[in-house]
């Protein structure tokens, strides 16, 4: 993810942190859901999913590969068949998977293959990442709906088992709101919110 920022007149975090440790999608407290999603940089996904009612908690990390506990450096260099994800918290009584899946749709650019904006690389891919069959199929209906609305030109954003997800280091949780003034930075010149607004026109 966005090498070329670290040569912004900014302090760079140190990027020697301890390793992450696995996780199974899915535990959470009583009451609580969880869902995981890929949409290119997890720094962008976790500030636009932390702005959705009901939405209680998001946690940045790496889901889709197979390599054991892999590192940022890992992962950003390609090749762990891993995706940055985001794994998100949520209440069902106040918002519904199926709500997810349509806010998901409009964060990011389903039309485009192993890339969201900026970041280039099978590890900045979309993708659904389901953690059960009711999700799968909630997954699949909500691609193919959009699919047959003939609104994009194509979909390429993957439905995929979510497997083990594996925190990313600190440094990037709330990346967004530890270092305002460099996310903003990046996420305007990456272009992500132009983009969206091109492919999505304003929002509703």
């Amino acid at each position: 993810m966005k090498s070329w920022i670290r040569h912004l007149p900014i302090v760079v975090l140190a990027l020697s942190c301890a390793g992450t440790f696995a996780a199974t999608p899915g535990s959470t407290q009583p009451g609580q859901a969880t869902a995981i999603f890929a949409g290119g940089c997890f720094w962008c996904v976790e500030a636009d999913f932390d702005k959705l009612p009901g939405v209680t908690g998001t946690e940045s990390g790496y889901a889709g590969g197979k390599q054991p506990n892999p590192t940022y450096h890992d992962v950003s260099a390609g090749g762990t068949g891993h995706a940055e994800v985001v794994r998100v918290t949520y209440d069902p009584k106040v918002v519904s998977y199926e709500k997810l899946l349509d806010y998901f749709w409009r964060h990011v650019d389903p039309t485009v293959k192993d890339q969201q904006f900026c970041d280039v690389g099978n590890q900045y891919r979309s993708a659904i990442l389901y953690e059960n069959d009711a999700q799968k199929a909630s997954a699949l209906a909500s691609k193919s709906a959009l699919e047959k609305s003939g609104r994009l030109p194509h979909v390429y954003t993957e439905i995929v088992p979510a497997g083990t997800f594996y925190p990313a280091e600190e440094y990037h949780q709330d990346y967004y709101v530890k270092n305002p003034v460099r996310y903003k930075y990046y996420r305007y010149s990456c272009g992500r919110d132009a983009r969206i607004k091109q492919v999505w026109g304003e929002k509703d």
